[in-house]
């Protein structure tokens, strides 16, 4: 497992290098640039030639990607083009922190309803509940986001005033006891984004592990541990659960690399500031030095998770273990 480790590492700058550069080109091929973009009323073409040919936008591709390329490797992922004055990793990385902690929030709540909700469809199969859990959850999937917020929105922020309409101060706010004890307990802006990140996500899981617990269920030790006299729990515990969250671990792997992505539709509703809306106003804005930072981190982000996802996997299956090691 080690060696497969190292071997899939040493992948990793030319996967970076091939995507990043892809970026990079298509970019620069892209109609406008930041220039014209800040410019904003500024039409004079003397000017924005000069500007162009300051920051290096005249040179050809190959050196404008070699000089990025030569900054990105110390760290330096340059300043951004609309904002001026902020390097990108000072917008880049908080923005990327808000993202991931709502993310990681809706991942685990996912999972966590998910699961359980897959296995009890599997259980119950051929009765009423099956279709019912799965339909509704179906139901729920089935609803744009751009359509759930609004409703959302007007029932828990206008009607029930309970909610506040958007924005964000943290997972958590302090509540004081006589001023001594603290006790954090989740911030009320968390609970509308949290919604409509998960509600529709749900399906997805629950449905993997119904068809994971049914196939699981004919398999011939879990006949024998029946025959062998097991309680149904036992079975279901023992021998079905574990086996079914096989396929889980690699959805969560590639799940896992999405949480620092952010959602644009729900952080432009709901004032959340993400990386997704902040990403869509850079491409909008030709930012590219925020876009390639972006584009590295997340196919980092990508590479690595879907590793640690194999990891864990060959940690839960030995057959997976036993296969690397005769590779």
């Amino acid at each position: 497992m080690g060696a497969y480790v190292i071997r899939r590492l040493a992948w990793l700058p030319l996967i970076l290098f091939i995507v990043s550069f892809a970026t990079f080109a298509l970019a620069r091929f892209g109609p406008g640039d930041p220039v014209t973009v800040a410019a904003g009323q500024i039409r004079d073409p003397e000017v924005l030639a000069q500007i162009r040919q300051d920051k290096g936008l005249d040179d050809p591709i190959p050196v404008q990607y070699a000089r990025w390329l030569g900054d990105a490797v110390r760290g330096d992922f340059g300043e951004s083009f609309i904002q001026r004055g902020f390097t990108v990793s000072e917008l880049i990385f908080p923005k990327m922190w808000v993202s991931a902690q709502l993310g990681f929030l809706a991942l685990v709540m996912i999972f966590v309803v998910g699961i359980p909700l897959g296995l009890l469809a599997a259980r119950l199969a051929g009765t009423w509940v099956d279709p019912a859990i799965i339909g509704t959850l179906l139901f729920l999937q089935a609803i744009p986001v751009l359509v759930l917020i609004p409703p959302l929105l007007w029932l828990f922020a206008l009607q029930f005033n309970i909610l506040p309409v958007g924005g964000w101060d943290g997972i958590f706010e302090i509540w004081w006891i006589a001023g001594v004890i603290a006790v954090p307990i989740p911030d009320p802006h968390l609970y509308l984004p949290l919604l409509a990140f998960t509600l529709p996500g749900f399906v997805g899981v629950a449905r993997l592990v119904r068809i994971s617990a049914l196939e699981v269920n004919t398999l011939d030790y879990v006949r024998t541990a029946r025959a062998k006299g097991l309680s149904e729990a036992n079975v279901q515990w023992r021998h079905v659960f574990p086996n079914s969250l096989l396929p889980v671990i690699t959805v969560f792997g590639l799940a896992l690399s999405g949480i620092i992505e952010g959602a644009l539709f729900i952080e432009v509703l709901l004032g959340i500031p993400g990386i997704g809306s902040f990403l869509f106003e850079a491409v909008t804005s030709r930012d590219y030095d925020v876009i390639m930072a972006a584009t590295v981190i997340f196919a980092t982000a990508f590479v690595l998770t879907n590793l640690l996802a194999e990891i864990i996997y060959g940690l839960v299956d030995p057959r997976v273990r036993l296969g690397a090691s005769r590779n």
